[in-house]
């Protein structure tokens, strides 16, 4: 595999990658994906197909077997399926956790976590321990804590893949503001289909293992995006769309 600079706005751009485990086993094959400054990719596909290891080649914790994978971002934020708290620490030292490991002084580190908290709505619950929060604030410490480096490209991992509906819902709308916001770039991994055609600019249809890409869908609908945009029937008709396609890539 080679290491390329993606070019343009583009700050990950893979090629034809692939990626074999050493017991043999094929889990991705001739992936071309590509996101853009100021887009937000979702990828949808079945347990099994690879989606979580592209964020793991894209984070730099896995190496793909080949093709090119190109990272331009200087910093890149993840956040993961578990919110990953140190549970002996306030919802203020969990967020500064980045930054500190960074080396930022502890006046930089305190500045930056505090208009984290404040981005993610927990302004005042900053000396509670994760055993006091609920599962939403647990993923809002750990969307802060990512935050306190302005991530050029966010990633993320099923994050809220264990919440209720309500608080999933909620949590949708909390990250497209940010989105609209902080204007990072994000790749994001979900099962589900309605929650990936809500936050995204683009979905991408994984097929089965060894995963592909079988297609993308282009989600029309603007920024800021409309809670209520959820009820629409073009919105059930996209969903609909990625559904089938998700379908047929798994036969």
């Amino acid at each position: 595999m080679s290491i390329t600079t993606a070019v343009r706005s583009t700050l990950l751009d893979f090629r034809d990658v692939e990626l074999v485990f050493p017991d043999g086993t094929v889990a991705l094959s001739g992936v071309d994906l590509t996101v853009d400054r100021g887009e937000f990719v979702s990828i949808v596909g079945p347990s099994g197909c690879g989606k979580s290891t592209l964020l793991r080649i894209a984070s730099g914790l896995e190496s793909a077997s080949g093709g090119t994978a190109g990272v331009s971002a200087n910093r890149i934020g993840y956040v993961f399926q578990d919110a990953t708290l140190l549970p002996w620490r306030s919802v203020q030292g969990n967020v500064e956790l980045l930054a500190e490991l960074h080396r930022k002084s502890k006046v930089d580190r305190s500045a930056k976590a505090a208009a984290a908290i404040d981005l993610v709505g927990l302004t005042g619950f900053e000396k509670h321990l994760p055993k006091q929060l609920s599962g939403g604030m647990k993923m809002r410490v750990s969307l802060a804590r990512s935050l306190t480096l302005d991530p050029e490209l966010f990633l993320f991992d099923e994050p809220f893949g264990a919440l209720d509906e309500i608080t999933r819902e909620r949590l949708n709308d909390e990250l497209l503001r940010l989105f609209v916001e902080q204007r990072f770039a994000g790749l994001f991994i979900t099962h589900s289909v309605s929650e990936a055609v809500y936050l995204s600019t683009r979905v991408v249809v994984m097929s089965g293992r060894p995963g592909t890409v079988v297609q993308r869908f282009d989600v029309p609908f603007p920024m800021p995006r409309d809670p209520d945009i959820r009820f629409t029937p073009e919105f059930a008709e996209l969903v609909g769309d990625v559904s089938h396609a998700l379908r047929e890539g798994h036969r």
